[in-house]
């Protein structure tokens, strides 16, 4: 009689952790981590992915805070210069039947014109300079900066004009006329009469601050690594 027959030992089960993975190095293949996670002391190592986005959103409205009260303070010097280097505007007072009335001196003058082109162009150097100044502090941008960057130019432009102003003439130029006598030329308080002009400064600045960091701002990280391509191993 033959000897019955043995029934074969059941297969080994293969737990998932004995799957074989293609090592990425020698380091991940001896210690059993998966590649990418730590380093050979077991240091975690960080990728592309745990790279901040830079400082958050409490410290960016600082700065942008910090930034619109220091470009708006500018309108300090700008005002100031623009009273000391515009045009002035000459009148002269006439009496006609008891009433005074003042009159242009030169009614073909341009000093009017003169005035607000003076106010416009300090205000396009102020833009221009507040912006350089902007990007060499703060290379990173960001949208905050560059509202409080217009929103600081507008309020320097409007303290400006509001400083000329005070510091020019008076406004009562009756009282101007009485005071040098008939006929005697005085300068006319000092006005803006283009307002469009409060914007020369937000502009400048908001332009030459976006070119800046178009051309010198640090770029934004790639979203994924560049893929490498998988060599078995052996293979040549």
């Amino acid at each position: 009689m033959s000897a019955p027959l043995t029934p074969p030992p059941p297969p080994h089960e293969h737990s998932a952790q004995d799957a074989w993975q293609p090592p990425s190095d020698g380091s991940a293949a001896a210690s059993g981590r998966p590649a990418g996670k730590s380093g050979p002391a077991g240091r975690p190592r960080h990728g592309w992915w745990d790279e901040q986005d830079g400082p958050g959103m409490k410290k960016e409205l600082r700065e942008a805070a910090v930034t619109a009260v220091a470009v708006a303070l500018g309108g300090v010097l700008l005002g100031v210069l623009w009273w000391w280097l515009a045009p002035r505007v000459p009148l002269v007072g006439d009496v006609a039947g008891g009433n005074w009335a003042v009159y242009l001196k030169d009614s073909e003058g341009e000093q009017g014109i003169g005035v607000d082109g003076t106010f416009t162009l300090l205000a396009l150097g102020f833009g221009a300079v507040s912006a350089l100044v902007v990007f060499l502090v703060r290379r990173r941008g960001g949208v905050p900066l560059v509202v409080a960057l217009a929103a600081g130019g507008l309020l320097g432009s409007v303290l400006a004009w509001r400083l000329g102003v005070w510091l020019g003439p008076a406004q009562d130029v009756i009282a101007q006329a009485r005071s040098v006598g008939e006929g005697v030329t005085f300068d006319a308080p000092l006005r803006l009469s283009a307002k469009g002009a409060l914007l020369a400064w937000p502009f400048a600045a908001l332009m030459l601050h976006l070119g800046l960091t178009a051309m010198f701002g640090p770029r934004d990280p790639e979203p994924f690594p560049p893929a490498e391509p998988y060599l078995p191993r052996g293979a040549a």
